[in-house]
């Protein structure tokens, strides 16, 4: 029996890994991307200790040469993904005319432009088998740009447009596209650091995201979520 293959691009402490180490509980090959090696051979050491497998591949999301390397080399050593977590993101909080366009450049790159770049990568095996699931985390920045946060806004409303675009071409072959505004702060170290008076009640839980990932890629094509908001109760919209 082939294993099948979930190639998760943005692996660190929070979403990614908890993306990575639910399907590995399914029994998937997980192909753990970031551009370090460290939280992801911590995620890849967590999958192997509770008897899954994964493996790590480093990469710059915004990078295409990069990008096509690690997906080269995941085919060689798992297989084509059957599953592709777009989970990159980078930002800097700033206003316009402080901003500058390298800065502004690499976030768009990362936020947007490596979306579309891994689409590239899985999709020829997808259309294939005629099935494939391309899952893409975006957030409040996807539905509006809020001051001094354009560097984040453009690439998320871009990676969002790209999700909408995929869906509506290659969804009828039998791709599922979809695209998860993440409304709220998610419930890392980091994220404690900077926020501690924060209560978890205030923050998204990575395993609850993890768990819905897992079943927007379980959805029967006869009910397919192309867009999906999630926020904790307490988030106000």
């Amino acid at each position: 029996m082939t294993t099948q293959v979930a190639a998760v691009f943005g692996v660190g402490p929070g979403l990614g890994a908890a993306v990575a180490r639910r399907f590995a509980r399914e029994g998937y090959a997980v192909a753990l991307l970031a551009r370090g090696e460290t939280a992801a051979r911590e995620v890849r050491a967590d999958i192997q200790q509770q008897g899954g497998r994964a493996e790590v591949f480093t990469a710059d999301a915004g990078d295409a040469g990069s990008v096509s390397a690690a997906f080269s080399r995941i085919r060689a050593e798992l297989g084509a993904p059957e599953v592709l977590v777009y989970n990159a993101g980078a930002f800097h909080v700033a206003s316009v005319l402080d901003l500058d366009p390298a800065t502004f450049e690499t976030a768009w790159r990362t936020n947007c432009l490596g979306g579309f770049l891994c689409a590239r990568e899985v999709l020829p095996a997808m259309l294939e088998r005629g099935r494939g699931t391309l899952l893409f985390s975006g957030a409040t920045a996807s539905l509006r740009g809020g001051a001094r946060f354009a560097g984040l806004a453009v690439g998320k409303f871009g990676l969002r447009a790209l999700a909408q675009s995929l869906a509506r071409e290659v969804g009828p072959q039998g791709i599922h596209v979809a695209h998860v505004v993440i409304d709220g702060m998610i419930d890392t170290p980091r994220v404690r650091g900077m926020a501690p008076e924060r209560s978890a009640s205030t923050l998204l839980s990575p395993e609850d995201l993890a768990e819905t990932y897992w079943q927007l890629h379980r959805q029967p094509p006869s009910v397919w979520t192309q867009e999906l908001d999630v926020r904790p109760a307490s988030e106000k919209f």
